[in-house]
C-alpha cells in the first residue's frame, strides 16, 4: 500500500508541473539518452532496434495534430475573417486594422526571411546527417523533389488559378498528398477567406447556425490539441532521442542556430520595427510604451498564450495607455487571433530552416507563396500554447517538405512559443496605439470621465 500510495504522489507530482517544464524535462531525457545510446552502442542495426522501440512514441503525439489540422484551419480562419465583422458597417477603423495587420504581419514574415537567407542555420547539416533525415521521413521524402519541381516550375498565372478551388473537399482530402498538384492547402485558406468574408457580410441571425457550429468545432479542435500538448512531454523526448540516437551531437548545434535565428529576428521586430511605428507613426515614446506594457509582456511569455493574456492587455491599454476602451476591445480582441505578427514570423522562419535541413531549394515564388500562406496563417492562427504547430505542417507539405519533418524542431518550440507569444500580444497592443492615434476618439472611463490616448 505503501508503494502504491508514493506512485500516486509521484504521478500527481508531476502533472503538477507547468507543461512547459515537462516539454523541457523530457527535451532534456530524450537527448541525455540519445547521447548515451549513441556513445555506447556501436551496432547501427541495435540503435535501429532500440529506436523501433521508441518511434510509436513521437509518431502518436504527430498524428494528434496532424489529424487537427483541416478541421483547425477551416474553423479558425473562417472565424478570424468574419469576426472582423462587415468592413462597411465597421468603417474606416476596421479596414484600416485590416490594412495594418496585413502589412506589419508581411514585414515581420520579411525579417524572418531574411534572417534565415543570412545566417543559413539549416546548412549546418552534413551530407550523412541529411541523407538519414530524407530516410527517417521515407513516407514522403521519395515525392519531395518531384514535388518541389512542380511547385517551381509552375507559372505565376497557374499558381494563381490553383488558389481558387474548383472542388474544396477534394483540396481537403489531398491536403496531405505531396504529389497533388492541384490548389492543395493554399486553396482551403482561399475557400476559408471568402466564406469568412461572406459570414462577416451576412445578417448575423442568418448565419448564426454555421457560425455556432465551426465555434463548437473549433473548441473541441482546440481540447484535442490540449490533449495532444499533455503528450508533449514524452513526444519531445521520444523524438529527441530518436535524432540525437541517429545523428549525434550534431543536430543540436543546428538547432541552437535555429533558436538564435528565431529569438534574434523576434527581438529586431519587437524593439526596432515596433518602435519604428510607435515613434514615427503613432508619435509616442517607445521607451514609454515597453515600460507600460511590461506586465502584459511577463504575463505573455509565462503563458504562452495571447487569448490567457487578454484580460491583461486590455486593462493595461485603457489604464496604462489610455486608450479608449471601445479601441482597446475592438482591436485586442481580433488581434488575439488576427494580428500574430511573432507567430507569422516564426512559421516563415521554421519552413525555411525545415527547407534548408532537407535540401529543397524554394524559388523567389514558392518564397512569396509562404509568406502568403504566413500572412494568412496568422489570422486563423489559434492564440494558445501549440498552436502554430499544424499549421506549418500545412505550409511545409505545400513547398515539398515532409510535414513530419517538423519534429526536429518540437523540442525547442515551447521556449520560442513563449518568445514569440510576446511579440504577439505587443503587436496587438501597438496596433490599438496606432488606431487611436488615426481615429483619435473620446470614451468614457469606468469613473464616469472621458479619457483621451496621452503619454507622461
Amino acid at each position: 500500500m505503501d508503494i502504491e500510495q508514493g506512485n500516486e504522489v509521484s504521478r500527481k507530482s508531476f502533472l503538477n508541473i507547468s507543461l512547459h517544464t515537462r516539454i523541457l524535462l523530457g527535451m532534456l531525457l530524450g537527448v541525455a539518452a540519445g547521447l548515451i545510446v549513441r556513445s555506447n552502442v556501436t551496432d547501427p542495426e541495435t540503435i535501429e532496434t532500440i529506436i523501433s522501440y521508441v518511434k510509436p512514441i513521437g509518431d502518436i503525439f504527430l498524428r494528434m495534430i496532424f489529424m487537427m489540422v483541416i478541421p483547425l484551419l477551416l474553423s479558425a480562419l473562417i472565424l478570424g475573417i468574419s469576426d472582423l465583422g462587415d468592413l462597411s458597417k465597421v468603417g474606416r477603423i476596421g479596414l484600416r486594422m485590416l490594412m495594418y495587420t496585413i502589412v506589419v504581419t508581411g514585414v515581420s514574415v520579411g525579417i524572418g526571411f531574411a534572417a534565415v537567407t543570412l545566417f543559413q542555420p539549416g546548412a549546418g547539416l552534413g551530407a550523412s546527417q541529411r541523407e538519414y533525415l530524407e530516410t527517417r521521413f521515407s513516407e514522403q521524402a521519395e515525392q519531395v523533389s518531384a514535388n518541389a519541381a512542380s511547385v517551381h516550375g509552375r507559372s505565376v498565372m497557374e499558381v494563381l488559378v490553383n488558389i481558387v478551388p474548383k472542388n474544396p473537399i477534394e483540396d481537403m482530402a489531398r491536403a496531405f498528398d505531396p504529389s497533388y498538384t492541384g490548389g492543395g492547402l493554399l486553396a482551403i485558406m482561399f475557400f476559408s477567406l471568402i466564406v469568412g468574408l461572406a459570414m462577416s457580410a451576412s445578417p448575423a441571425d442568418k448565419v448564426k447556425p454555421l457560425r455556432d457550429v465551426l465555434e463548437a468545432l473549433y473548441v473541441i479542435v482546440m481540447k484535442v490539441i490540449g490533449y495532444a500538448m499533455q503528450l508533449a512531454p514524452f513526444g519531445v523526448a521520444a523524438l529527441l532521442f530518436i535524432l540525437v540516437a541517429s545523428i549525434g551531437g550534431e543536430i543540436l548545434v543546428v538547432l541552437l542556430r535555429y533558436v538564435l535565428v528565431v529569438v534574434g529576428a523576434l527581438a529586431f521586430h519587437q524593439f526596432i520595427t515596433y518602435s519604428i511605428i510607435l515613434k514615427w507613426v503613432a508619435k509616442v515614446s517607445p521607451r514609454w510604451f515597453f515600460k507600460s506594457v511590461a506586465p502584459v509582456m511577463a504575463t505573455a511569455f509565462s503563458t504562452s498564450s495571447s487569448n490567457a493574456t487578454l484580460p491583461t492587455a486590455i486593462d493595461v491599454t485603457i489604464n496604462r495607455l489610455k486608450v479608449p476602451r471601445s479601441i482597446a476591445n475592438f482591436v485586442l480582441t481580433i488581434g488575439s487571433t488576427a494580428n500574430q505578427n511573432g507567430t507569422a514570423l516564426y512559421e516563415g522562419i521554421t519552413v525555411l530552416f525545415l527547407a534548408q535541413c532537407f535540401n529543397v531549394d524554394l524559388s523567389w515564388a514558392s518564397q512569396v507563396l509562404v509568406l502568403v500562406m504566413c500572412v494568412l496563417a496568422g489570422i486563423g492562427t489559434a492564440g494558445v500554447p501549440g498552436g502554430s504547430l499544424p499549421v506549418i505542417m500545412l505550409i511545409l507539405i505545400s513547398v515539398g517538405v515532409p510535414g513530419e519533418s517538423i519534429a526536429l524542431i518540437y523540442g525547442v518550440d515551447r521556449l520560442l512559443d513563449m518568445c514569440r507569444t510576446v511579440l504577439n500580444v505587443t503587436g496587438d497592443i501597438t496596433a490599438a496605439v496606432y488606431i487611436q492615434k488615426r481615429f483619435p476618439l473620446m470614451d468614457a472611463q469606468p469613473d464616469g470621465k472621458a479619457s483621451e490616448f496621452q503619454q507622461p
